[in-house]
């Protein structure tokens, strides 16, 4: 319960702030302009390095779930020879490692097995240091990259493609707000949700009393797709591993588990009913045309 409450405060502090946030706002807002300096002056300083083929970044310029992972799923699909970079946040390896849809989820990271999963003709690549990832991904004989929230990487040149909300109150930086750097900071294409691209969401294998279990960032943003059989939630914090003990209880309250397509990769093994939310994402074809034209004319 203190867990939830928890979320549910930092997201209503950082996203949709009620008054007496500003309180905790004006406090830490000194913090967050020395943070939004720094950013700035990284980004201002920063030499960009140019790949021998085209390099899309998929970002956001705030903390929590804006929809990357599904966004670059989408988008890769239409090409071949597709290569897909991400740190891999929250998996207990390091180094570059190349993933496959039957590694373990612990070396791979939940977002990166997911991906390699609904992609499974694409390289799908995780490593701290992105360009180590790139040289990988070009000796496999990628022709075309996406990095998985790769805005932040200044040091790379890059097709940048920024994904935000809509409606987004607290514009402050780190720690007062959501936003990594100052909110205006340019990108080639910025992208409002439900303006220029949408979710899409089903639910597999419904039930009459599920519990929905999540570890993904701001995850009151599933609300508006939860159906009333939802009886409770309980969150994690993002690409947090399950305690599977806890989840075979819980299991035994309810006809099912509701989980995410990142958190399904891990329940793995797990003899128990389970409910998907499948969210696909309807991209505007003019964002297409331009993310085609980058690649088609792209030369180094």
């Amino acid at each position: 319960m203190f867990r939830v409450s928890l979320v549910k405060f930092i997201e209503e502090l950082w996203y949709k702030p009620k008054f007496y946030h500003y309180i905790l706002i004006a406090i830490l807002s000194p913090i967050s302009l020395v943070y939004m300096l720094l950013m700035f002056i990284r980004r201002l300083v920063a030499k960009r390095e140019k790949f021998s083929l085209p390099i899309i970044s998929i970002g956001n310029l705030i903390v929590g779930g804006s929809g990357k992972s599904p966004f670059i799923i989408e988008v890769a699909s239409r090409y071949k020879d597709v290569a897909i970079i991400s740190r891999g946040y929250g998996r207990k390896s390091r180094g570059t490692i190349v993933v496959y849809k039957d590694i373990d989820v612990e070396i791979s990271g939940d977002e990166a097995l997911m991906i390699a999963k609904s992609l499974p003709n694409a390289i799908v690549i995780v490593s701290e240091n992105r360009k180590n990832g790139i040289r990988e991904a070009i000796s496999l004989g990628a022709k075309v990259i996406f990095l998985d929230d790769g805005f932040n990487r200044v040091d790379i040149d890059k097709l940048e493609i920024i994904l935000q909300p809509q409606n987004i109150r607290n514009l402050f930086t780190l720690p007062a707000g959501a936003f990594r750097e100052f909110y205006k900071t340019s990108s080639d294409i910025k992208l409002i949700e439900e303006k220029d691209y949408k979710r899409v969401v089903t639910i597999d294998n419904p039930t009459s009393s599920m519990i929905l279990i999540t570890a993904i960032a701001n995850p009151s943003r599933l609300d508006k797709f939860l159906p009333k059989e939802v009886k409770k939630r309980i969150f994690f914090k993002d690409h947090h591993f399950f305690d599977k003990d806890e989840i075979l209880r819980l299991s035994k309250e309810y006809k099912s588990i509701l989980v995410t397509t990142k958190d399904l990769v891990k329940l793995d093994g797990l003899d128990i009913n389970i409910s998907i939310m499948r969210l696909k994402i309807d991209i505007n074809r003019d964002i297409l045309d331009k993310i085609d034209k980058y690649i088609t004319d792209y030369k180094e």
